[in-house]
């Protein structure tokens, strides 16, 4: 059967005329050839008899039957592959898209249904809100032009969506509603809390249920990660309705993107999740920066790598038992430290009991982490070893015991001064009890590890008090005497333990604290891009470096990305979206999927309303109108082409002189028509159109030149350009309320068309994502700068440096631009410069973030400052270039409130980043006349007199 629909069928019924036309074509003879009089000519067939056709060829009448019925058939408005309108009920529509992660594989799909959903509505007021947005985004109602345009700016999200949040928004609105048809369009995976959240969105004022899922659920995530002995093992997982065999191949990637590893998983019938291992040297897997799943565009197929995936060698020494075995193994100094190590760590041990020998063996095989049992005096050579070691950035972690109890201090090797001998605590002739062990120090890296309760300490060695002495306490008794201490030495770090390592002394070394305390160690042994924990608590926020995005790759962090807060386990949120947190010298890894996810099959809410189900796919409708209209014109061309060789039209015949080729011209001109009326009277409607244009162009022209008004150059991402949209209004209002000057709206530009010189300043934010300017757009944004205008061109990666000390990518495409314009030489903004005292005086120039210094044309004269103590350049600077994101700062919604924090967060920030604006408007609009305040003293002086 055809996919064949007709928008006014009863027009077909004029196909029933066709006999009739069949039969007048056929009464209907082709015009008599016309001949030029020769007699001769006229004798010599007078023999034959001459016939004139009394009926039109069968062919000719078929052809026209045919034109009739595609002109019928046109007519009756023909769709190919017609869809049907969804059911509604309800006078109103609300439409809920999940656009989380996993939405985006299919999200093309995703968009199509919807919109046909809201073409459907027709005039109906619509609600449109999505699961993974922020909680503040506007839901509507809008009408069904205003909704389309949102839903073709709305992107799938890196992050679980927000169905309790969002839902409760929806019925709020659809309160105030009449009823309303709910149309949900989910990504098929449940979510906790989703059946409160349904019954609260379908008990409001809903009068029916449009239901869309996708028809199979496949995508594979990688949830956890473990750097084992024998290899890296991670496991991947699939949605739990995925019960087919197979396969897919998984890949592991170092900080600069190189693929270093490789693996094969699979799933057999019936499973939800699988072991994947990358069996290689341990020095490879330290290289691993994160995971990804080949073929799975989304979020949970990439899995981040940070120092706690790192596996260390560390090294294990005592003077009781190396190179010996030991008769009672539980009365080992090494014995519990080996089985808190061993599952995280690579243990190295010398063949030695002769500590001359014995640590320079293991030295030679470059240890993360070095561990001393009850070691005493160190041999003179080997302690020079150890300390040149130790000062190179290793670790260092000694414990207590009767040797080192009798051994002198050794400071270089010691983190804090010792009393000689040890203290004994609940025995026969002590009058204390055994200690507890207090609460961890927030300063110290067991900062949130909760207080081992049920750990008691009988002996110890004591520390001798000092200044310094709580600072360098990492954990301490219920009385306050420290039981580990630690301090830096050089770039290492020194611990000590001042129990024994066995059971002998507390029952530390027996409890799951004192594998955890071990773990943050060994973790603390890395010297290269790790963040201390002894400074992480310092530290109240890290700020995002580097963000997954929703298709799994790698990206800069977006205008919603907020600091991490550290110490606490934080939530995948848009604020705070899967990533690297921190910079260059650290960075923590924040992954979307918990080590106990799983993804189960999101179920349809049982209710008593009406239910259409809806499938996600394109619209594949064809109107055939205008198919059938171009072919219907070109039989038409054929049957005035045929009339004319019939009539003789291109018979091979002589002229008579002076006599114009009547017939080959009108076929020319019937011809030429055809074809004109074939191409839809396209060159009419393109003058038409171009009429059009101009006159909208006049009408920004005059809209440009009534009031100033600042520009921001349109990039196409709809995030961008409205973060611009609104940090522009927000410096107009600043204007308004702090100077004379009261500035229009601002003017989103398209620099490939738009005419420039209407504006005194162009904010261009510059994203790496965008196309790149043709060389006439940048040709004619070096006439705009060379005829007095000024850019202000924005990177907005302050906090975004690139991968391996290489320039970010918004930097890297400011410098393919500029290389194509001619660019003054520039200078950070010197602290005389007219610009810093225009209007306010400012020493810095903050955005959203601080720090980054402002970029302007270098004065001529920049070292003589005796002679020119106000720099003033030559007139106003045409070009500015900064990194601290202005319009982040200056972004404020239509409550006049701040939309992104400041990084950092200092509620002056905002205030002086407006001041910079109003000091860059200032100084773009009057130029240098500032400068003449240098005469101000001198004048006054000569008034005195």
């Amino acid at each position: 059967m055809i996919p064949l629909s007709f928008g006014f069928p009863a027009i077909l019924f004029g196909l029933l005329a066709l006999p009739v036309i069949w039969w007048l074509l056929r009464l209907t003879p082709p015009r008599p050839r016309e001949e030029i009089f020769p007699p001769l000519r006229i004798l010599a067939r007078i023999v034959r008899q001459e016939e004139t056709p009394r009926k039109s060829p069968w062919w000719l009448t078929l052809l026209r039957l045919v034109m009739a019925a595609l002109v019928i058939m046109a007519l009756a408005e023909p769709v190919l592959n017609p869809r049907e309108a969804t059911p509604t009920q309800g006078a109103a529509l609300a439409l809920v898209v999940d656009n989380g992660w996993a939405s985006a594989p299919d999200w093309d799909r995703r968009v199509a249904t919807a919109g046909r959903l809201i073409a459907d509505a027709a005039d109906k007021p619509i609600l449109l809100a999505f699961t993974a947005e922020m909680p503040n985004a506007e839901i509507g109602p809008f009408d069904a032009t205003e909704a389309q345009r949102r839903l073709a700016a709305a992107a799938p999200r890196p992050v679980p969506p927000d169905r309790p949040a969002i839902f409760a928004r929806v019925s709020e609105a659809m309160r105030s509603m009449p009823e309303t048809t709910v149309a949900f369009l989910s990504d098929g995976l449940a979510a906790e809390g989703d059946e409160d959240a349904f019954a609260a969105l379908l008990s409001g004022n809903a009068a029916g249920l449009v239901w869309a899922e996708p028809d199979r659920l496949s995508a594979i995530g990688v949830r956890d990660s473990r750097n084992l002995t024998d290899g890296f093992s991670f496991t991947a997982i699939r949605p739990q309705t995925d019960t087919a065999v197979r396969q897919v191949v998984a890949a592991a990637f170092d900080d600069r993107g190189r693929r270093i590893a490789e693996t094969t998983l699979a799933f057999e019938a019936g499973e939800s999740e699988t072991e994947g291992v990358f069996a290689i040297p341990f020095e490879l897997r330290n290289d691993f920066a994160w995971l990804d799943i080949a073929g799975e565009d989304h979020a949970a197929a990439t899995r981040l790598l940070d120092e706690n995936a790192r596996r260390r060698r560390v090294g294990l020494i005592s003077q009781a038992e190396a190179g010996s075995g030991s008769a009672q193994p539980l009365l080992s100094p090494l014995y519990y430290i080996r089985r808190a190590l061993e599952p995280f760590s690579d243990l190295i041990e010398p063949a030695s009991a002769d500590l001359a020998e014995a640590i320079p063996q293991i030295l030679e095989q470059k240890p993360a982490m070095l561990v001393l049992a009850d070691v005493g005096t160190l041999p003179q050579g080997a302690r020079e070893k150890l300390i040149e070691w130790l000062e190179d950035g290793g670790t260092l972690v000694r414990f207590a015991g009767p040797r080192l109890a009798a051994a002198g201090n050794d400071e270089e090797l010691l983190p804090v001064r010792l009393r000689l001998g040890e203290r004994a605590m609940g025995g026969a002739l002590s009058w204390t009890e055994p200690q507890a062990v207090s609460e961890f120090p927030p300063a110290g890296p067991f900062a949130d590890l909760p207080s081992p309760a049920e750990v008691t300490v009988s002996r110890q060695v004591l520390a001798e008090p000092t200044a310094d002495i709580v600072e360098r306490t990492w954990a301490a008794l219920a009385d306050g005497t420290p039981l580990v201490t630690g301090a830096p030495r050089g770039d290492g770090t020194l611990v000590l333990f001042h129990i024994a390592p066995e059971a002998t002394w507390s029952s530390l070394p027996i409890s799951g604290s004192f594998v955890e305390m071990l773990r943050r160690l060994t973790q603390l042994s890395s010297n290269q891009g790790r963040i201390d924990a002894a400074n992480a608590g310092n530290a109240p926020a890290l700020p995002p470096y580097r963000m997954v995005a929703a298709d799994g790759t790698l990206t800069a962090p977006g205008p919603d990305a907020r600091p991490l807060a550290t110490g606490t386990p934080a939530p995948v949120t848009l604020e705070n979206p899967p990533g690297f947190y921190g910079s260059e010298e650290g960075m923590v890894a924040h992954n979307l999927l918990a080590p106990d996810a799983v993804l189960a099959p999101l179920a349809r809410p049982q209710t008593g309303l009406p239910v259409t189900r809806a499938t996600y796919a394109f619209d594949e409708a064809v109107d055939m109108k205008g198919p059938l209209l171009a072919a219907a014109l070109l039989l038409m061309a054929l049957d005035t082409l045929a009339m004319l060789w019939m009539g003789g039209a291109f018979s091979r015949r002589r002229r008579q002189p002076g006599q114009p080729r009547a017939a080959a011209g009108a076929a020319v001109v019937l011809l030429a028509g055809g074809i004109a009326l074939a191409a839809f009277a396209a060159p009419a409607l393109a003058q038409d159109d171009a009429a059009q244009d101009t006159a909208v162009d006049d009408e920004k022209a005059i809209a440009a030149i009534s009031t100033t008004r600042i520009a921001y150059v349109l990039t196409g991402d709809a995030a961008v350009d409205s973060l611009s949209r609104s940090g522009l209004q927000g410096l107009s209002r600043f204007l308004a309320d702090k100077t004379a000057l009261e500035p229009g709206a601002p003017a989103g530009i398209d620099i490939e068309r738009d005419e420039l010189a209407f504006y005194p300043l162009i904010y261009w934010p510059v994203d790496a994502e965008a196309p790149m300017p043709s060389e006439a757009a940048l040709a004619r944004v070096d006439a705009y700068m060379r005829n007095g205008g000024t850019v202000l061109f924005d990177t907005r990666d302050r906090y975004a440096p690139g991968l391996d000390g290489a320039a970010s990518p918004s930097t890297q495409r400011l410098r393919d631009m500029l290389a194509n314009i001619n660019v003054p030489p520039l200078e950070p903004i010197p602290a005389d410069h007219v610009l810093t005292k225009t209007f306010f005086i400012m020493p810095e120039f903050p955005g959203r973030y601080a720090g980054g210094p402002l970029w302007v044309e270098a004065s001529l004269d920049a070292e003589n400052v005796e002679n020119r103590p106000v720099r003033t350049g030559d007139g106003v600077t045409p070009i500015m270039i900064t990194a601290n994101d202005f319009a982040g700062a200056w972004a404020i919604d239509s409550s006049g409130n701040p939309l992104l924090p400041t990084v950092p967060a200092d509620p002056m920030q905002r205030a002086y980043a407006f001041r910079a604006g109003v000091n860059i408007m200032m100084y773009v609009l009057t130029g240098n006349y500032k400068s003449d305040q240098v005469h101000v003293p001198i004048l006054l002086e000569r008034l005195g007199q």
